[in-house]
């Protein structure tokens, strides 16, 4: 992997991880497209990393409240709302990985994120704030960052709709999606670092592209999520459920009539 590669895919990584649209879902459209082989998983555990790093800059004040008072209602409410997830993954990660292969539901998923993003339009109109975020809203919002587990549902539209259904202020549910996301990603950074260690997809890469890769993944979630605190507030989410409405509409053609890519 040269370092243009690196820097493409930590882009890719970057915008898709925080923008409403699934970045795994994108990722398996990459693959089957491009005919690209997956990243080796030292790559994508730093990646990950990037995104992390770009989640702790932009709500550092919050993150560094919680280091200092971890055990606070707030970090009560991050552990209710990552444990469906925790389920799903432990109890259903042969499905999941299958789904992640075959691609075969990509196009139904995400014309079910479509319809999650205008509906999150629909009830952004909510005003509970930090403080009054209950368990059971926290529970519910896990519940959709579980369901996005599946390729091509996006994890931060799910969540942010999950939020506003449940009453939570726009930048609040915005920002509850996003801290949410640290263990969600942390999670998957330490599962696949785990395969490194006992796996076999653990080729070689030099220092520049991982180093490329995390900076690009890094400043691209950056934008990215600063990018989704402007759009909520607007509600402007639907704007990206013609996206993937689109997305879908094209993988239903080559799939069922066409068969290049989706076969």
């Amino acid at each position: 992997m040269n370092v243009l590669q690196a820097v493409i895919l930590g882009i890719v990584q970057g915008i898709t991880e925080f923008l409403p649209v699934s970045s795994s879902g994108h990722l398996v459209l990459f693959q089957k497209i491009f005919r690209i082989q997956e990243p080796t998983m030292l790559f994508d555990v730093v990646l990950h990393v990037g995104t992390l790093v770009a989640v702790f800059i932009v709500f550092w004040d919050k993150i560094f409240e919680l280091i200092k008072k971890p055990f606070q209602k707030y970090s009560y409410l991050i552990i209710a709302g990552t444990v469906p997830a925790i389920i799903v993954a432990v109890f259903l990660s042969d499905v999941i990985e299958r789904l992640f292969d075959s691609g075969q539901f990509l196009f139904l998923a995400f014309i079910a994120t479509g319809f999650i993003l205008l509906y999150a339009d629909r009830v952004a109109n909510g005003k509970k704030n930090d403080e009054d975020i209950k368990f059971v809203d926290a529970f519910w919002i896990g519940v959709m960052q579980a369901i996005a587990i599946i390729p091509g549902v996006s994890r931060s539209g799910s969540t942010i709709c999950g939020a506003l259904a449940n009453g939570l202020e726009k930048q609040t549910a915005a920002k509850f999606s996003f801290i949410l996301s640290i263990p969600a990603i942390l999670g998957a950074a330490v599962l696949q670092i785990k395969n490194v260690m006992t796996g076999t997809n653990t080729e070689f890469i030099s220092f520049a592209p991982m180093f490329f890769g995390f900076v690009a993944a890094m400043l691209s979630g950056y934008l990215s999520i600063k990018f989704m605190l402007k759009l909520i507030s607007e509600s402007k989410l639907k704007m990206f459920s013609y996206y993937v409405f689109a997305l879908a509409f094209f993988i239903a053609i080559d799939q069922f009539f066409l068969k290049i890519y989706f076969v």
